[in-house]
């Protein structure tokens, strides 16, 4: 029962917020504690489900509240819940409207239910639960042109949805089963196609990424460390969880199409974010980039380009979190996000220069730090798999993030020096310093992740392959 407590107190917290008393943020970011605490006492071994809970639903449709966690998910449950929670506590002194924290709580009720779903009908449910929260955020908090920002990112990602959903109704007719657990695999190309192009709208990959930077740009700090951190986690592992599963001929079929989508979306993201002039809005276009690694070792549909797919995903929600709450802090203190009018910022705040340097060389790929495995591995698993040119473009996509977040690093820190800035907030530290340990974890002892998603992984790859 420790699946329908999490979804029950991420539930709870979100209703909690909404109550008139003043208290009532410090009790639903309580509850994203506990909700925090819950996930990580999820954790087992093995290569099955780590827990199941299975009942009727809608018995007339064969629909059932399946729901189940295993080496894949798990991962993303626990990064979902530390970065809601980091939200919640960053909220309660920045932006202290328990109207926030009851909105990122429902998102992560959304969330971590789409990835505990075994039924591909309750996946879908869960999958549209986020929707209305993250446009509340958007246009309640976000920036001048908040509301266009935000529907924007309704309009695409409804139109993802609608393709998803047809996705889903070509599964369960043609195969008979809206079982995740033990999908059937012999839905056809056309399935495929609908479910991949409905994730890819999510993730976001190229060419279907164009809402993100301006939902970014006008999304509130904890918007944006939500959106980046989790919410595109969803297109990828619908990949991974659904759609590769569920029709894993035509996704053999499709996988060179895939992969020179995910070697595009390295190379364009690195161009187009070469040629950015402001702060949030370049972070966001590398964030295509990164996701374009995920979609690269996805493609491969072997062990080692599955691990670096996770790890990489695992590594961006840490990281690219980390890179939002620092320019949000950056903007608060500036009051612009041009890089124009940046500068000197190793002279006016140097806590806040070295941190930003730590998470933009995170970024590139370093070695010693969680970026740097999912990309290498990606690349190697495209060699592996014969795909030379791929293999070598994505690598030189990576070259392009170095440049590009080199040249963002010179124009923030050096030049002639601002005002002095204010040093970071207690609140701001207790929201950027997790996420730096946890990505110098994750670089120094990949094992951490790769040893609990290593067996799913291998399960998953001889289902596939049978």
């Amino acid at each position: 029962m420790i699946m329908i407590a999490l979804l029950v107190v991420s539930a709870l917290g979100a209703l909690a917020a909404f109550l008139p008393a003043q208290f009532a943020r410090f009790v639903s970011t309580g509850l994203a504690a506990l909700a925090f605490g819950l996930s990580l006492a999820m954790y087992a071994t093995g290569a099955g489900f780590w827990h199941e809970y299975d009942k009727p639903w809608v018995p007339g449709l064969n629909l059932r509240f399946h729901l189940g966690v295993d080496g894949i998910s798990w991962p993303l449950i626990v990064l979902t819940t530390l970065l809601t929670l980091l939200c919640c506590g960053y909220s309660l002194w920045k932006t202290p409207d328990s109207r926030l924290i009851g909105l990122l709580l429902a998102m992560q009720t959304g969330i971590v239910g789409a990835f505990l779903a075994l039924d591909l009908v309750l996946f879908f449910v869960f999958f549209e639960v986020i929707l209305l929260p993250m446009y509340a955020v958007i246009a309640g908090w976000g920036g001048p042109a908040k509301r266009a920002a935000a529907r924007k990112f309704v309009l695409y990602t409804l139109f993802g949805s609608m393709l998803l959903l047809l996705g889903v109704y070509l599964v369960v007719d043609q195969t008979g089963s809206a079982d995740l657990a033990a999908p059937k695999g012999t839905a056809t190309m056309a399935a495929f196609v609908f479910l991949a192009l409905g994730f890819a709208v999510k993730a976001p990959l190229w060419p279907l990424h164009t809402w993100l930077p301006d939902a970014h740009s006008e999304a509130p700090t904890v918007g944006s460390v939500m959106l980046a951190g989790v919410l595109l986690k969803l297109g990828t592992y619908g990949l991974i969880r659904v759609a590769i599963p569920v029709a894993p001929e035509a996704a053999a079929k499709a996988a060179p199409v895939l992969g020179g989508l995910a070697v595009a979306a390295i190379l364009i993201g690195g161009l187009v974010c070469l040629a950015q002039t402001e702060l949030k809005r370049l972070i966001a276009y590398s964030s295509v980039g990164h996701m374009g690694f995920v979609l690269l070792g996805i493609a491969t549909m072997s062990a080692t380009g599955l691990q670096a797919a996770l790890i990489g995903n695992l590594a961006h929600g840490l990281i690219t979190g980390l890179l939002f709450f620092l320019v949000g802090a950056i903007k608060d203190r500036t009051h612009t996000g041009e890089l124009s009018q940046l500068g000197g910022l190793r002279d006016s705040s140097p806590w806040l220069a070295g941190i930003l340097g730590f998470a933009a060389l995170a970024s590139l790929g370093l070695p010693g730090l969680a970026g740097f495995w999912g990309e290498a591995f990606a690349v190697i698993a495209a060699a592996q798999r014969g795909w030379w040119l791929g293999a070598a473009l994505a690598a030189v996509g990576g070259a392009l993030a170095a440049a590009y977040l080199l040249r963002m690093l010179r124009k923030v820190t050096h030049g002639s020096s601002p005002p002095r800035l204010t040093g970071p907030a207690g609140y701001e530290l207790a929201a950027w310093v997790p996420l730096a340990v946890l990505t110098i974890a994750v670089g120094l002892a990949p094992l951490l992740i790769t040893d609990v998603t290593g067996p799913a992984v291998d399960a998953l790859v001889e289902a596939i392959q049978r």
